[in-house]
């Protein structure tokens, strides 16, 4: 499937003179049809929409999909793999005693030497489940679902800084500019969300390194982009209504605005034209589905208790039953970006600030999807964009001590449903928790799994830009049969 900038207008404008007046039937015609059928369903936005919104129309798949949607949980700052899922009792051994050179031979670290002293794990670790999933003691509610996921203790990327990692996990590439896996999830299937975007980001924490490039639509149409809401206020930025503008006043603006636009898309036939006529409509929907996606006192106390969520309070557990409602409103990707895991000092009480924030709302949306039939067709994802070192950050002059550092070689992340093997654990890591040494998977094969499971075929998911196809997984990446069920 590929899809050029000027395909993409095609679809929209280019036949413009023979649909206005060749064809017999006109625009017009089919416009007045249009809105007199949405306004007998309480819907007046008109052909344009349709015209607007056929860059996100449904699309069939390369193949036939296991999953229908995604969950991503982005751990931003990278949790210490090495003290919540690859324990390492040899470094337990070493602990203060340098690495061997041949390990750390032609490594390059963000603050520490590569002869620095070993830290052994800092929490016990205890096996799970039929599966016998060894995880951390800070991990007590993934723990009870440990056959329900699939652990992959091999994980690899090309960077060792949060921004180019957050960014180059994301898109593909290292520095902005390029399509978010939620935008290239868009483009190729399209949208079966008519009043909530198709791609939506929500985030909790500090603050996110590698910022919106994360869920850019890169230089696909920005129709494509995530939309981000927000936890205080207006959940979309804007959604309200100014003072003295009531509703009948929105949509006659909103229907002058976009006569205008119509005009000057049939003129230049250029998408992000078409993205704006939608953009506005969106908005004009968001005024009443956002509001009511956020509420949620239709939620039972079961539930809530389930995440350990509070309504009323911004949080990763509200984020979570979020994500839960989103998709089923039909939300096709959705991002939740946790902020906070970058500990060059003190990785205990980090591991347990953070964890004590996510773990029961992770393994509780597992659980929830689960028993509402939701799991076997959504995958979800956990993890961040790097490991942490096997040997200690101790730097005095910035305060730092008992902490790890940026290790691009060896990470951990989980994944569940959609079409993912439970209750596996796939790949290792030598002794020293320092290199992969067994079924080694690289960031652009988890890219290419993940669109695998939606049925779209990374090689053949392509876009035409500045002379070149383009795709999420550049000129590498293969899909990791082995974790598929």
């Amino acid at each position: 499937m590929q899809f050029s900038r000027n395909q993409v207008a095609g679809a929209l404008g280019i036949t413009r003179r023979h649909f206005f007046g060749e064809c017999g039937v006109g625009v017009g015609k089919i416009a007045l049809a249009s809105l007199l059928t949405q306004a007998f369903a309480g819907k007046s936005y008109g052909a344009a929409s349709a015209m607007a919104n056929a860059a996100i129309a449904v699309k069939p798949p390369h193949v036939a999909p296991k999953a229908k949607r995604v969950i991503h949980m982005f751990m931003a700052g990278a949790p210490s793999q090495l003290d919540l899922f690859d324990y390492k009792p040899e470094l337990a051994k070493l602990q203060g005693k340098p690495l061997p050179p041949s390990v750390i031979a032609g490594q390059r670290y963000a603050f520490i030497r590569p002869d620095a002293a070993v830290l052994g794990p800092v929490y016990k670790f205890a096996k799970h489940g039929q599966s016998g999933a060894e995880l951390s003691e800070m991990l007590p509610h993934l723990a009870s679902v440990a056959d329900d996921i699939c652990i992959i203790k091999s994980c690899k990327t090309d960077q060792f800084n949060h921004a180019p990692a957050q960014i180059f996990f994301n898109t593909g590439f290292s520095q902005p500019g390029r399509p978010s896996i939620g935008s290239w999830a868009t483009y190729g299937l399209g949208s079966e969300c008519e009043n909530l975007p198709a791609f939506m980001v929500m985030s909790t924490g500090s603050g996110i390194s590698g910022g919106a490039a994360n869920w850019s639509s890169g230089f696909l149409p920005t129709t494509y982009t995530g939309v981000r809401l927000r936890n205080t206020g207006d959940p979309v930025l804007d959604v309200s209504s100014p003072d003295g503008i009531d509703a009948r006043l929105q949509r006659s603006s909103l229907d002058l605005i976009g006569n205008l636009n119509r005009r000057r898309l049939a003129t230049d036939g250029d998408p992000e034209i078409a993205t704006r006529i939608a953009s506005y409509e969106m908005a004009y929907r968001l005024q009443t589905s956002a509001p009511e996606l956020m509420d949620l006192s239709s939620e039972s106390k079961a539930t809530l208790d389930l995440y350990g969520c509070d309504p009323a309070k911004p949080s990763f557990a509200r984020a979570c039953l979020l994500a839960r409602r989103m998709i089923e409103r039909g939300v096709r990707f959705v991002n939740i970006y946790h902020e906070g895991w970058d500990a060059h000092s003190d990785v205990a009480g980090n591991l347990k600030t953070n964890c004590g924030k996510t773990d029961q709302a992770s393994a509780a949306l597992v659980k929830d999807l689960k028993s509402r039939g939701l799991l076997d067709d959504t995958l979800v994802i956990w993890g961040g964009e790097f490991g942490r070192t096997p040997m200690v950050e101790s730097n005095p002059s910035l305060g730092r001590s008992l902490g790890r550092d940026h290790h691009p070689s060896a990470f951990t992340l989980w994944m569940a449903g959609g079409g993912i093997k439970a209750g596996l654990t796939y790949g290792a890591t030598d002794a020293l928790g320092f290199h992969v040494v067994e079924n080694e998977v690289h960031v652009h094969d988890l890219q290419a799994t993940i669109l695998r499971q939606l049925g779209l075929d990374h090689e053949r998911l392509t876009f035409r830009y500045q002379g070149r196809d383009f795709r999420l997984t550049d000129v590498s990446g293969k899909v990791v049969d082995a974790i598929l069920g």
